[in-house]
């Protein structure tokens, strides 16, 4: 909570663009030595957790470039890490990327320096979580959705709606949830809440979860307040929620595929599934700092981080999607039938983050914008 409140300073950045950005760099020189990445946990690995898993040591060998990692649990974090200054590269979410390319944290990309882009997925090239005025500002990386993560022993069959979160109840084991289940630890899940009313309170007339009015932000604060009474934890570490799940007698939660991926591989009763709401999800893009350091080392990870081993190799470990079509076949460990079971023909049902911006096309320009979403969040987490 506290590494939360901490963040909060540096998110009130109105989203307004101005003018035709140009790209800084024309042409890539030799490697710095290095290259600095705030990234997402299981997001950039080198073999220390799992020998086979490692696009990181080759990549060092062949550029000359040590890669150095700094690891955040949820997208305010970053913008706060990238504020702060001192990181070439970071694979932020689409609930961050505007922001930063708002606050002018980050430097448009010159495609034309990373052979690889030709072979991204047309469905991502020119999302609008990255692309402003039709300038790329980074790099697709993976994307997914966020699950509902539950004990099978509990569960023995999937629950069916995300009401297991939100109201209390019993649960099949004659226990109630209360205390038992858990909710992300980030603003960006008043979007969750949003979306769990558009499929059981239609009259509300929420088109997008992350596009609401005033009477429609209430309603999803309200349902939140219910939560807060039934959540042990708010969680945005992704080791801690394993843990919780291992030793804390957690049954439920949203949650990513990369815990479901550790605790199944730990034969822990895990499993997960997509509710009849639908799920909202990331995709995520590494993006360069404005005054990077280092960016001929940065524009060398971002043409490695596209080739189709590595974006099938951090699919297989995080329970991700690649943005490389070509990923799908031939990768050992992803197998041809990883992106199938990833959710890869999903792309159009996930609901994916985006910052919350009071002109909005849907409730006539408007909505609450994020920063609400900020202050109002710490004020339910803090039961109020």
């Amino acid at each position: 909570m506290n590494s939360f409140l901490k963040s909060c300073t540096a998110l009130t950045v109105a989203l307004t663009f101005s003018g035709q950005a140009i790209a800084q760099v024309k042409e890539l020189g030799k490697g710095e030595g290095q290259v600095n990445i705030v990234a997402w946990p299981g997001y950039i690995e080198r073999g220390e957790t799992d020998k086979g898993y490692d696009w990181v040591t080759a990549f060092e060998k062949e550029s000359g470039c040590k890669v150095n990692v700094k690891t955040a649990n949820t997208s305010d974090e970053m913008v706060s890490l990238m504020n702060e200054g001192g990181f070439d590269l970071v694979t932020a979410s689409g609930d961050a990327s505007l922001r930063l390319v708002a606050g002018k944290r980050v430097q448009p990309i010159n495609t034309d320096l990373i052979p690889s882009w030709k072979t991204v997925d047309d469905r991502l090239k020119d999302a609008p979580w990255f692309t402003v005025d039709k300038v790329h500002y980074g790099v697709p990386y993976q994307w997914g959705p966020n699950i509902l993560m539950y004990n099978t022993e509990v569960f023995k069959e999937a629950p069916k709606s995300w009401n297991v979160v939100f109201e209390e109840m019993k649960l099949p084991d004659g226990k109630s949830n209360k205390g038992r289940v858990q909710a992300y630890d980030g603003p960006i899940h008043i979007a969750d809440a949003a979306n769990y009313l558009m499929f059981h309170k239609p009259e509300l007339g929420i088109k997008d979860p992350y596009e609401l009015n005033e009477d429609q932000y209430k309603a999803a604060l309200e349902l939140l307040r219910v939560q807060r009474t039934l959540v042990g934890r708010y969680w945005h570490d992704a080791a801690i929620q394993v843990d919780d799940f291992q030793n804390e007698g957690v049954v439920a939660s949203g949650s990513w595929p990369y815990q479901v991926n550790t605790l199944v591989a730990a034969k822990k009763p895990v499993a997960s599934t997509v509710p009849e709401e639908g799920v909202t999800g990331w995709a995520d893009t590494t993006m360069m700092e404005a005054d990077a350091a280092h960016p001929n080392c940065a524009y060398m990870w971002l043409e490695h981080s596209l080739s189709p081993k590595v974006q099938g190799d951090v699919s297989a470990w995080f329970g991700s999607l690649p943005v490389v079509p070509a990923a799908c076949k031939g990768n050992e460990l992803l197998t041809d039938e990883g992106c199938k079971t990833n959710g890869y023909d999903n792309f159009d049902k996930i609901k994916f983050w985006k910052t919350p911006v009071s002109k909005c096309a849907t409730q006539n320009d408007q909505c609450v914008p994020y920063y609400r979403w900020v202050s109002d969040y710490i004020g339910v987490i803090g039961g109020r």
